[in-house]
């Protein structure tokens, strides 16, 4: 048995936490772990860490890690099903999805490579938007608490899908993290429901396929699912993922939009409320109104109203009043104007050119109903003609409050007998408007019929609603409801008199409608539910072209006991390489504690795929096995590249009193190939009947073991970095080695001597709290 690969120590770490999973990235330095508290944490090959993600809540653990194909993109998955995205460079959280079940596991899958030109569709003009619509501007008065919640922006990176795998049963497929791209429930295909339990689902090289290795009743298989809809559409698909990506962006936009809104009102209604509408709460329904038209008509203040004016608020504090206030409506019209219309508009663009799309059936009939797409941009209209809607009231409102502040402080000089600045002089229509707006404040109560006093003499009315300086003519487009005061109707509009007096154009879907009695908020929750529905049709034809082609049996597993005693006798885990040199997908995966099957599936269209089996222990015809080899069981397994498979196995005859070691096998593939059986993909497949189990050790320069110091549990290799880290010591042991193919050289950008630089720093360096490093 020759050795075939080295590895080379670069430093071991005793950790201040649990580690429960990790990865390590395909280009960069990086690997990512998750704690026993549901933390995330991102550390450099020095063992600098870069980033520590808090747990999205109490008790909820890490259920999977998955680096985008040469990005700084992880993907997270949490036992309370929440997916999340985050991004290391920028050390933000990118998306969050919800599910309602706990998470098995989350991956991207490669890179999509596809046309982009599919005969008269071009798609090649990217981000064409940019040179239409403007930059929405950051909103910078939003708490940075509500940045962690929703998606914010989608990876611009090299398109793949971001495949979610729930213990239920249930895939769900996204591309570009945003577009779901259909779901698949496991349980639909197997025989023995009660018995079941998923262990993998991956996509194919060529994005047409699954591949689900499940247990069903008391056998292992794998179901291959074959879809039409995602080898025909994928380019056009790639285009609608990407304005759905942007829509979803904008969504982002409009909600905290819609935050900012309300945070920007309740400081508007907290400056009225302190002195002005305090007082007003104290009065009798109907006296301030009278009191203050009374001051403006005949210049008559009674006494309350002077002791008010006087003694409460005094020139210089409502003057202070008047300018918070003035300064937070500016800030709202500035919201709705810029940042609110600004997203609206955008929206009606992308949702424009999904409609658009709509009309190209040879490529989109498969993925959008041109009528839901159109009913989606008529209810972006509405939201566009509610957002001026809201403009124009706000605008007249701030009209009504200058005017009445101004007028304030020309009461208060006026009735402290100082000199009135010119500026002050209320004009004539100013006097009138001002009349308007203080009969406006406290309107005439509907009086009640004799009849209900008949009926109820001791019956007393509920008080009145008491508004607020008419600013609830705002606050109610900010609420879950309809309007109370519905914007009144412009007479020189010939429009709305049109559209009143022929019910036709009402109707008509060349134009957009405008819902006087929906509130802002009501008006976005319709425009949201008319987007989500123009998605829906892609996820229904994805989902329903999945096929079953294939029923591949590779091995029989024990019955599912409750009995936890009985769980020890099965141990399955797997890994997954896509082969694009040969045009293959390759599955590793152990089917039993001292068994595993390789098998590789052919894309060339001949349908073959080939199988070897591998057992740990010596064979009949072994010979010349040191003893430490010879009883040996899987504890973790991951493809270090095409050509070789990493392990991790334990032995298992330690002497009492003595603990077991552990051993990192580098298993080359190409030695195994002529050890392989090969047989047609067809509708059942039963490998367990047609291959033969080799052992490990009678693999001509096959296996290559290296002894490690103590008990590991966990494996992470990456061929792209060249290294190797293991878990050890109840996993609060972390060591890294650095891996040597004789093959070939190290074409990675850090250096043979960087590496080592790298080891002597990080033994060398000073480690926080109980971190200590090791030799």
């Amino acid at each position: 048995m020759t050795q075939t690969s080295s590895m080379k120590l670069l430093g071991a770490r005793n950790m201040s936490c649990i580690v429960e999973r990790m990865e390590w990235n395909n280009k960069m330095d990086l690997i990512a772990y998750g704690t026993e508290k549901g933390e995330v944490v991102i550390q450099r090959l020095n063992w600098q860490k870069i980033v520590t993600f808090p747990t999205p809540g109490e008790d909820v653990r890490v259920r999977s890690l998955s680096w985008q194909m040469d990005e700084t993109l992880l993907a997270v998955g949490y036992s309370n099903g929440k997916v999340a995205l985050l991004d290391a460079e920028s050390e933000t959280i990118i998306s969050g999805l919800i599910y309602e079940d706990d998470i098995k596991k989350v991956y991207f899958s490669k890179a999509i490579n596809s046309q982009e030109n599919l005969g008269t569709y071009t798609c090649s003009a990217k981000d064409k938007h940019r040179r239409f619509l403007p930059k929405l501007q950051p909103l910078t008065n939003i708490d940075p608490c509500l940045k962690t919640l929703d998606q914010k922006s989608f990876p611009k990176g090299s398109p793949c899908f971001l495949v979610v795998i729930m213990r239920s049963g249930k895939v769900h497929l996204l591309l570009l993290g945003a577009l779901q791209a259909g779901s698949i429930d496991l349980t639909q295909h197997i025989l023995h429901p009660e018995q079941f339990d998923v262990y993998d689902v991956r996509l194919n090289g060529d994005f047409n396929a699954i591949y689900a290795l499940l247990r069903d009743g008391q056998e292992l298989k794998l179901l291959h699912f074959h879809n039409q809809v995602l080898q025909e559409c994928m380019a056009p698909m790639l285009e609608l993922a990407t304005h759905c990506a942007h829509i979803l962006e904008t969504k982002n936009y409009i909600n905290d939009t819609q935050q900012c809104l309300t945070e920007a009102w309740e400081t508007v209604q907290l400056e009225m409320d302190n002195k002005l509408t305090k007082y007003a709460n104290s009065q009798p329904y109907g006296l301030i109104s009278a009191h203050f038209l009374e001051l403006h008509v005949f210049g008559f203040a009674t006494f309350e109203v002077e002791e008010f004016l006087f003694e409460t608020l005094s020139e210089k504090g409502f003057k202070k009043i008047a300018n918070s206030v003035d300064l937070s409506l500016t800030n709202l019209q500035s919201l709705v104007f810029k940042q609110l219309n600004g997203s609206a508009i955008n929206m009606f663009y992308f949702l424009n050119t999904i409609a658009g799309f709509g009309r190209m059936s040879h490529f989109f009939e498969s993925l959008i109903s041109p009528d839901v797409a159109t009913e989606a941009m008529r209810a972006c209209g509405a939201f566009v003609l509610k957002v001026h809607e809201l403009q124009r009231t706000i605008d007249t409102l701030v009209y009504d409050m200058k005017l009445f502040h101004a007028w304030m402080i020309f009461t208060i000089l006026r009735l402290s007998h100082q000199e009135i600045p010119e500026d002050l002089v209320l004009t004539e229509e100013e006097n009138i408007a001002m009349a308007d707006f203080l009969c406006s404040m406290e309107p005439e109560l509907d009086d009640r019929s004799d009849d209900d006093d008949e009926l109820d003499p001791l019956s007393e009315s509920p008080p009145p609603a008491r508004s607020k300086f008419n600013l609830e003519r705002v606050g109610q487009y900010l609420d879950n409801a309809y309007l109370t005061q519905p914007y009144p109707k412009d007479p020189s509009q010939l429009w709305e008199e049109m559209v009143a007096e022929n019910e036709c154009l009402s109707h008509c879907k060349l134009f957009v409608p405008h819902d006087l009695n929906l509130s802002l908020v009501q008006q976005r929750d319709k425009m949201f539910n008319a987007i989500d529905a123009v998605f829906h049709k892609p996820t229904e034809s994805i989902s329903g072209s999945f096929k079953v082609s294939s029923t591949v049996i590779c091995n029989d597993l024990p019955p599912m006991e409750p009995d936890e005693g009985l769980k020890d006798r099965e141990f399955v885990t797997c890994s997954y390489y896509v082969n694009e040199v040969a045009r293959s997908d390759m599955l590793a995966c152990t089917i039993s504690w001292q068994e595993a099957m390789i098998l590789e599936f052919s894309r060339a269209g001949d349908g073959w795929v080939r199988c070897t089996r591998i057992k740990l222990e010596p064979g009949p015809f072994t010979t010349s096995v040191h003893e430490d080899f010879c009883y040996l069981r899987f504890v973790d397994l991951q493809f270090y590249n095409e050509s070789s498979l990493s392990i991790l196995a334990q032995s298992t005859n330690a002497a009492p009193g003595m603990r077991p070691h552990s051993f990192f096998v580098q298993f080359s593939l190409s030695a195994a190939r002529n050890q392989s059986t090969q047989h047609q993909m067809g509708p059942l497949v039963k490998l367990k009947e047609a291959t033969v189990t080799h052992s490990i050790h009678d693999i001509v320069d096959g296996a290559a073991f290296k002894g490690l110091d103590g008990l590991c549990d966990m494996l992470a290799v990456s061929g792209s970095r060249k290294v190797a880290t293991v878990l050890s010591d109840r996993k609060r042991k972390m060591t890294i080695f650095e891996m040597e193919i004789e093959e070939e050289e190290d074409d990675t950008e850090m250096s043979q001597a960087s590496f080592l630089d790298i080891s002597k720093e990080s033994v060398l360096a000073g480690v926080a709290d109980s971190e200590k490093p090791e030799a």
